[in-house]
């Protein structure tokens, strides 16, 4: 997964960032805090990189992100991904996530029975906890049992996802699950 560049950009939720190589974005980054931190996140994760004008496949997939972001019901699936260095398990994680249409949810365990590995639900939980595409793969639309929100890695931690999944329309089995 080798970066040839990468962008910030503003967003709903605030300042996100993309990187893309030959091959397809190599990595997503949600908000940390305002633009220069998010910078910062991209500097660290791709430190011989500099931040550049993107190439038009990695300009639709930031206005996807950014239409998104902002509520519209898009299909992010088909941005291609540099999976190259992820592994087996994760892409097949990432695979089932990326089937989870905005404003729907799955839970982890969920995702390992169509994976047909019952009883991995910790595993997908730490595939998605590693997850370099975020929201091109939709980590935060996977729950713990019972519609527990569950982790969230991205900067603001849960109650980012629970607000991204507020903007997609999402509900939950416990309502109070989405009251911010």
């Amino acid at each position: 997964m080798a970066a040839l560049g990468f962008a910030v950009f503003d967003t709903a939720i605030g300042w996100c960032g993309i990187a893309w190589g030959a091959h397809g974005i190599v990595g997503a980054q949600l908000p940390e805090g305002g633009r220069q931190p998010t910078l910062d996140r991209l500097h660290r994760r791709f430190p011989d990189v500099a931040e550049s004008v993107p190439p038009a496949t990695t300009q639709q997939a930031i206005d996807g992100v950014t239409d998104l972001l902002r509520g519209s019901a898009v299909d992010l699936s088909a941005v291609e991904l540099d999976l190259e260095g992820v592994p087996a398990f994760h892409r097949r994680v990432y695979e089932v996530a990326r089937t989870i249409p905005p404003g729907s949810t799955l839970t982890y365990g969920d995702i390992a029975h169509r994976l047909n590995a019952p009883g991995s639900a910790r595993a997908v939980g730490q595939a998605l906890g590693s997850n370099p595409f975020a929201p091109i793969v939709p980590c935060h639309r996977v729950l713990a049992a019972g519609g527990g929100t569950g982790g969230f890695s991205a900067g603001g931690g849960t109650a980012t996802k629970l607000r991204m999944l507020t903007i997609e329309g999402a509900r939950a089995e416990e309502p109070a699950l989405f009251d911010l």
